[in-house]
């Protein structure tokens, strides 16, 4: 819980030192220095490291969320990592080679890719003469 105080600080206070373009709004705003914003940050901290103490009982039901919200991310990305190595065997298993020939109990299937004739030219197509590439000598 403190660590989640500390990055939105610091990257408040970086987000609010960065320069920014001059236009007629900004003029409006009343300038705060770089050391009024670093007195008011150490005051913000300070005062967030005393409240556990001052709501004791808001600090543990924020530390029993952030217990069962860290329970369920875990959670989630098991879930995600079985997901994704159920879905990688799968392709795995898809790509793999059948485990049979075909030759012996061969299914209705395999009889028709069997029975399917190789030769099929007709006597037309055979009766062409059949020329090769020409070789330059």
């Amino acid at each position: 819980m403190r660590f989640l105080f500390r990055i939105t600080f610091w990257l408040g206070l970086v987000l609010v030192l960065l320069p920014r373009d001059k236009t007629p709004e900004s003029e409006k705003l009343p300038q705060i220095g770089a050391a009024d914003a670093v007195q008011a940050a150490t005051a913000a901290v300070s005062n967030m490291s005393q409240f556990c103490k001052r709501q004791p009982t808001a600090c543990e039901v924020g530390g029993q969320a952030a217990t069962i919200i860290g329970q369920r991310a875990q959670d989630g990305a098991r879930k995600l990592y079985q997901i994704i190595n159920d879905k990688k065997e799968q392709i795995t298993n898809d790509k793999k080679a059948p485990d049979h020939t075909g030759s012996i109990g061969a299914d209705t299937t395999d009889l028709a890719v069997v029975a399917t004739p190789r030769d099929t030219l007709t006597q037309d197509d055979l009766a062409l003469e059949w020329r090769g590439p020409e070789i330059a000598n």
